[in-house]
């Protein structure tokens, strides 16, 4: 609770709920009900595109507007309760109020403020949805300036910057909320009717919805409010499916969060959403694919199976992996290698993930692909065969239900079998899990029916080894006998220097 307390100081902007409806948006004290606009002596900044980490249109200037003295915003009118002519005006009025910010670590304070700031948000929200008038290219870009100087704001510091544990999937009960979602849920989702809306022209829209903005959008990915990262990849991923010109940009900055994940700070909230956006893309891949997402392939989707914390979002990455092998099956070899690369040493949960991963990827390999990786594969496979925990020995098993691996294996097994015979036959002679133990010799057995001839010749160079093995042993334990021997005859080591 302490922890949440903490976070929530630092935090920004939000939204308000529907209620009232009054006029004008913002009157001086004891001017409240007069019928003119904004008073002329009050300025209302909206956010700029480059103050609160807003995009800055030529000429811009924009800063968070803090909450007036209390009573001095007033609720304004419905667009049905005013002429079409005069909506376009309501609307930016709407758009002044929702600049304002509000603290959300006291639920007490600014109450009526809040609540009309979130009524006026709802109503611009259904105003986009509705599409009952086009709006203008100046309202346009108002409405973006309010967009970023709410959602643009420093991050409170995540959890494990507090307390120096590790980066792990968070339960649910400690996960942070953003305090200010009731505000801060609207904001997103008139950002997100805006970029669907069949009326958003996006030669204009571009203008606005710029690389500065699209970065700023990108940062807020490492929130650690699965709600706001869940609006952040619907949005992001519609911005890329709209404005082609963006899409470079916008694979190029994912690539640089991933090397800063990969390479200096381990640390991410978004990592798994901004694959989940990313897999979608590589779907929509044109064959033959371009170099450049080959080389993302190599330099970043691969490499993000070497961070610690790869179960949080493995599910994604595996999928995005699996895409490039189905898009291009030539990429089995490298996407294998890979693995094997960054394979875990003493996680075997890790170990259990990439098992798993590799029965995907292998199911989508064809036999040349196959043949080219297959003895540097399957010395893993027999080392994870033999391995204490079960879990992976077993996961490593599993490979042999699989009907497509089991023909890539039937065809190369010449190859194979002598790789992981002696570690099919040290499980079944010392592996201490019943169900490994069963397995593996359901696995011998295929291999038996499979070629019963080079069966019986592994068999037999495994005897011999292990012969050739015993003999070595009984060879030293006889010459370490002599050795005492002759040290008991010698007297001892009476002959030792003394000092």
């Amino acid at each position: 609770m302490f922890k949440k307390i903490i976070k929530g100081g630092n935090r920004k902007p939000s939204k308000s709920d529907p209620n009232s409806t009054s006029l004008y948006g913002y009157s001086q004290p004891g001017n409240r009900n007069s019928g003119s606009a904004l008073a002329p002596n009050v300025v209302v900044n909206h956010a700029s595109r480059g103050g609160a980490g807003a995009p800055t249109p030529p000429g811009g200037v924009a800063a968070p507007v803090m909450a007036p003295p209390s009573g001095t915003i007033e609720p304004l009118p419905a667009f049905r309760d005013v002429a079409v002519a005069d909506r376009q005006n309501l609307f930016l009025r709407k758009l002044q109020i929702c600049c304002f910010q509000f603290d959300f670590t006291d639920t007490m304070k600014s109450v009526r403020e809040k609540e009309i700031k979130r009524q006026a948000l709802m109503e611009l929200v259904e105003y986009i949805q509705s599409g009952s008038g086009k709006i203008t290219e100046h309202c346009q870009e108002e409405m973006i300036r309010m967009i970023a100087v709410n959602i643009f704001r420093c991050l409170p510091p995540a959890s494990h910057e507090n307390t120096g544990q590790e980066n792990a999937e968070p339960e649910e009960e400690d996960m942070y909320l953003e305090p200010s979602w009731p505000h801060l849920q609207l904001v997103y989702e008139l950002l997100l009717r805006y970029v669907v809306s069949s009326d958003t022209d996006t030669k204009v829209a571009k203008r606005y919805i710029d690389h500065s903005f699209v970065l700023k959008l990108l940062e807020l990915f490492d929130s650690e409010d699965p709600r706001e990262r869940e609006y952040l990849k619907t949005i992001l991923h519609r911005i890329y499916g709209k404005f082609m010109v963006h899409r470079p940009f916008i694979r190029k900055a994912i690539n640089n969060i991933f090397y800063r994940f990969i390479y200096e700070t381990e640390r991410h909230s978004g990592i798994g959403e901004l694959l989940e956006i990313l897999g979608s893309i590589i779907n929509g891949f044109a064959l033959p694919m371009k170099e450049e997402h080959k080389l993302f392939l190599v330099r970043a989707l691969i490499p993000l199976h070497k961070p610690k914390p790869i179960a949080v979002y493995h599910q994604q990455l595996s999928y995005c992996i699996t895409q490039f092998v189905e898009k291009d099956y030539k990429l089995a070899d490298t996407v294998i290698r890979g693995l094997i690369k960054y394979w875990p040493v003493t996680n075997c949960q890790k170990e259990v993930l990439f098992l798993g991963e590799l029965e995907e990827v292998l199911e989508a390999t064809q036999a040349a692909e196959f043949q080219r990786c297959m003895v540097p594969l399957f010395r893993q496979i027999a080392r994870c065969l033999n391995s204490p925990h079960f879990q992976v020995a077993e996961r490593s098993l599993f490979l042999w239900n699989n009907e497509h691996i089991v023909s890539l294996i039937a065809q190369n097994r010449t190859v194979i079998l002598p790789i992981i015979f002696e570690a099919l036959e040290r499980n079944i002679e010392s592996h201490w899990n019943p169900a490994v133990h069963g397995l593996t010799v359901n696995v011998r057995k295929m291999f038996m029916e499979m070629d019963t001839e080079l069966f019986e010749e592994c068999q037999r160079q495994y005897e011999e080894k292990q012969a050739k093995a015993k003999e070595v042993e009984e060879q030293r334990e006889l010459t370490w006998k002599r050795l005492a021997d002759a040290a008991a005859q010698s007297g001892g080591g009476d002959d030792m220097i003394t000092v």
